[in-house]
């Protein structure tokens, strides 16, 4: 059986309303941001959700491991989180999140790469073009 878990966060980032929707199917996380602009009402959001569901980008998957939760020493934990926050791993979201604009920036860089082959193909076909109508004395 296929368990899927969906979360939407809204909050305010400046000068817009984000959504962040989070949506785990068998483990792995994609996330997808929303951009609303002034503050959305809560019927508003269901119905962003109900008509564009289908239209959201997600990122790519990335693994969910749920951790044992154990018992640990108040010092411990709080020097572990300490050292944590300061490696800038960010949460799981946050993640996903960068990966998915690191494939988005890859398909516009690409997509930049051939146009600008496109348009030096261009020029090179009209400056040979030219060359035949001066070598023709036209």
């Amino acid at each position: 059986m296929q368990k899927i878990e969906n979360r939407l966060t809204v909050y305010f980032d400046e000068p817009f309303w984000v959504g962040i929707y989070e949506r785990v199917l068998d483990g792995e996380l994609e996330v997808s941001k929303i951009t609303f602009g002034a503050e959305p009402k809560d019927y508003e959001v269901l119905a962003f959700l109900m008509e564009r569901h289908g239209e959201l980008r997600f990122s790519p998957p990335v693994d969910v491991s749920v951790k044992e939760v154990k018992n640990l020493n108040p010092k411990r934990m709080q020097r572990s989180l300490r050292r944590h926050r300061d490696a800038g791993m960010g949460t799981k979201s946050q993640q996903a999140l960068a990966a998915q604009r690191e494939v988005q920036k890859a398909g516009r860089k690409e997509r930049r790469r051939d146009l600008r082959e496109e348009r030096k193909r261009q020029q090179f076909l009209i400056k040979q073009e030219k060359k035949k109508q001066r070598h023709r004395g036209r």
